[in-house]
């Protein structure tokens, strides 16, 4: 894609997350690495805009040092998406979001620290995998970043990576090499939070059996 492609991308992903309740007010953003023939760098959504109102010419551009070039004031996450790209060289984008049922887990209790829900569906084993649970910091903290790095590489060296960690209070950090894929991976993420919150009685976790078939016949990293 071209760099206005990836803008209007960015406005597209950020008005379908709004108008589906998985974004709201101004909670979130989204950034998108740029290849070398684009000049390197990474574009990022504004501080403090709404992900259902974006305009493509108004989005960050900053360099790889995380010098903003163009358009509005980047948003104060920067610092943690940049620590993504760097612990993870296939993320080509990421995207962050309050999304209601996730949050809401981290308030009355996640399944564990390592897996903040168990793998109760086939589709969320396959789509999104493990996902840790980072301890709260402020919004903007860059020690987060360090925190999320570290899940990061302990998965990678464990044979079985992370596309996404749970800030706790705050929201889901979703990468993938596209957009559209993260979207989905996001979707598939909150969806199983509100089925997890809301199962009476709580589903048993896929058995070990289970896992290992959609390992062998999916690839899936649990």
């Amino acid at each position: 894609m071209s760099e206005l492609e990836l803008r209007q991308e960015i406005c597209r992903v950020g008005k379908s997350l709004f108008d589906r309740g998985y974004a709201h007010a101004t909670a979130g953003n989204i950034s998108v690495r740029l290849d070398q023939e684009l000049g390197g760098g990474f574009l990022i959504t504004p501080t403090d805009v709404c992900l259902g109102f974006l305009q493509p010419e108004r989005i960050a551009r900053v360099d790889r040092e995380g010098r903003q070039t163009s358009g509005d004031r980047a948003s104060k996450t920067l610092a943690l998406h940049r620590r993504i790209y760097d612990a993870d060289a296939a993320a080509g984008c990421v995207i962050h979001t309050h999304s209601a049922n996730l949050v809401a887990l981290t308030l009355s209790g996640v399944w564990s620290e390592a897996d903040i829900v168990p793998p109760i569906t086939p589709y969320y084993v396959m789509k999104v995998g493990h996902v840790p649970l980072i301890p709260y910091r402020r919004p903007g903290d860059p020690a987060v970043g360090d925190l999320v790095a570290v899940r990061i590489e302990k998965a990678q060296a464990s044979g079985r990576p992370i596309r996404a960690v749970m800030l706790d209070r705050l929201g889901p950090n979703v990468w993938h090499a596209d957009l559209a894929s993260a979207m989905a991976t996001l979707e598939e993420l909150e969806e199983t939070a509100r089925l997890w919150l809301t199962a009476n009685p709580k589903p048993a976790p896929l058995a070990e059996a289970m896992l290992e078939e959609l390992r062998m016949q999916f690839g899936a990293h649990w």
